[in-house]
């Protein structure tokens, strides 16, 4: 007798259901986005203020 493979990755209908999952939206701001922008304005402003010393 031989047996009918087993599908590793599950049947259709456990893919679709897994597909069909809704990724929870992120709600607030991004703090790396704004950790960033931070970072990149206190670099700009320490060159100004370094280039008017000169």
């Amino acid at each position: 007798m031989s047996q009918t493979p087993q599908d590793p990755a599950g049947t259709t209908h456990q893919f679709q259901n897994f597909a069909s999952q809704a990724q929870p939206d992120k709600s607030g701001p991004n703090i790396g986005l704004i950790v960033g922008i931070v970072a990149v304005v206190a670099v700009v402003a320490i060159l100004v203020i370094a280039l008017m010393m000169m």
